[in-house]
């Protein structure tokens, strides 16, 4: 039996997530590299963006070699862009 951690209500959901995961690290500027997003600018709209580091795309690093502030800051904003998310479902359904 999987760890409660690694079970998914919805196991098609991990893929999203990843997603979501490398495109926050990089509008956040973060040094983790995913082609997928490579035309995102590394330092894009994100009040975060400086305090967390200026990168250069050449540099590409594993996410255990950032620091726990900007792993933090990454799943900090999944976390607010998934509740902002299931306010619109639930404003669009008027329970909310």
């Amino acid at each position: 039996m999987a760890s409660r951690s690694q079970r998914r209500l919805i196991p098609e959901s991990r893929a999203r997530l990843d997603d979501l995961k490398y495109e926050v690290a990089a509008e956040f500027g973060l040094p983790v590299y995913n082609p997928q997003y490579a035309h995102i600018h590394p330092n894009a709209d994100s009040e975060f963006a400086a305090e967390l580091g200026d990168f250069t795309r050449n540099q590409n690093v594993e996410w255990r070699d950032l620091t726990s502030r900007q792993n933090g800051s990454v799943g900090g904003e999944i976390t607010k862009r998934l509740i902002q998310s299931a306010e619109r479902s639930l404003s669009e359904f008027g329970t909310l």
